[in-house]
């Protein structure tokens, strides 16, 4: 006690070691933000340039729709914490062919292991509802067989498995109590979220407060869309009221999972945002409103709460996008919804710096550990270290 260190001579230090690595397996989502990093444009940043710009931001959270290597080796040591995607074109394959399936998942995501820090994998994009009828039998098979092939290679207790879904997988969302999913998407929703429930998966969901009011702005409050003062809404079914949409979106999908027999699952949003650019007849894709939007969401997700259904699980949400993208189709709205320009300057601003702005302060744990450790690794070896000196002394 003379130097202030209590010696518990009756622990082997390895009886202690494998337990803590257990307890610090890496979690799919850290804090309530992230952001989705598309790259469906021939002028953004590259891989390199983007890392700086995250730090700067202080994101650790990100989503990408393939697994490129070059983004995965540009991510290597940062920190940053990586959802990468299957595409819906390899979805029939990977279903058919579970060998086919080992060898993406050793290719994409253990060959970059533990340098990049990859938490999860995205099987597909809004397969469900969707138009290609003909992925809908696939997705459960393609699910099943990536998550079979992390268990094969033993990555299942720190990779997770999801998929994400519009809001075309709903026949109704208002009131948010009302929601359930449609009739010829439930048959295959079903087995997908029985399987989702065993392995201990969330509920993705894509949630756009902006297609809801530019389909319809007649009907719908603007500041109900943008969390500004408003009197909200008010469900009778569940005796709760709302004041911003995302919030009754999100318990839409719970009044979904619910209906469905799935009342412990947790919602993620994988996608949110607001086009500062759009067509004419895309009323409120504006500047204005994707800077009050996103300043908005942010300050919302940094009180760390849950929605008026479910206050208890807290709202984290993957924003879209970082960049505009000047490739993708669709109209204007879809080409203008990054938090940054092409260039890498803000588009507006919420609080974040642009690529000739940042902060070198703002760098993450790269600048001062091995850059080849993640943080969870250097806990561990931090903690076994403090175990050896305990059974020395």
């Amino acid at each position: 006690m003379a130097n202030h260190i209590v010696c518990f001579h009756f622990f082997h230090p390895l009886f202690l070691f494998f337990p803590l690595i257990a307890s610090l397996t890496v979690q799919a989502f850290t804090g309530t933000y992230g952001i989705n990093y598309g790259r469906i444009a021939n002028n953004i940043p590259s891989p390199d340039e983007v890392v700086p710009l995250l730090r700067a931001a202080k994101i650790k959270n990100v989503r990408i729709y393939d697994a490129d290597h070059s983004v995965l080796e540009a991510f290597s040591g940062t920190g940053l914490e990586i959802v990468v995607g299957l595409t819906n074109g390899q979805l029939q394959d990977m279903s058919a062919n579970a060998d086919h399936a080992l060898n993406w998942v050793k290719d994409n995501v253990q060959s970059f292991l533990p340098g990049t820090h990859i938490v999860g994998i995205a099987v597909g994009n809004e397969v469900l509802g969707g138009d290609d009828l003909s992925l809908w039998g696939d997705l459960l098979g393609a699910v099943k067989n990536i998550y079979n092939a992390t268990k094969k290679l033993h990555l299942d207790d720190r990779i997770e498995i999801s998929t994400a879904n519009s809001f075309a997988v709903f026949a109704n969302s208002y009131p948010p109590s009302s929601c359930k999913f449609k009739d010829n998407v439930r048959q295959y929703m079903k087995p997908l979220l029985e399987f989702f429930s065993q392995i201990g998966s969330p509920f993705c969901l894509n949630a756009y407060p902006f297609l809801a009011y530019i389909s319809d702005p007649d009907q719908i409050d603007i500041n109900y869309a943008l969390f500004k003062p408003t009197k909200g809404i008010y469900d009778p079914e569940f005796r709760l009221h709302y004041d911003n949409m995302l919030d009754a979106q999100i318990d839409a999908a719970y009044a979904a999972l619910e209906d469905a027999g799935f009342h412990k699952m947790e919602v993620i949003v994988t996608e949110t945002g607001w086009a500062s650019d759009g067509d004419q007849n895309e009323v409120g894709a504006n500047v204005s409103n994707a800077r009050t939007y996103n300043y908005n969401l942010r300050k919302r997700l940094a009180k760390k709460k849950g929605t008026p259904h479910r206050p208890k699980n807290v709202v984290k949400a993957y924003i879209f996008a970082i960049f505009n993208e000047n490739s993708k189709p669709g109209p204007t709205s879809e080409r203008n919804f990054g938090l940054y320009k092409a260039d890498g300057s803000i588009s507006y601003d919420i609080g974040f710096h642009g690529l000739n702005a940042g902060d070198s302060s703002h760098l993450s744990l790269k600048n001062i550990i091995n850059p080849g450790l993640s943080r969870s690794y250097v806990m561990v070896f931090f903690l076994y270290a403090l175990i050896l000196l305990n059974f020395w002394c």
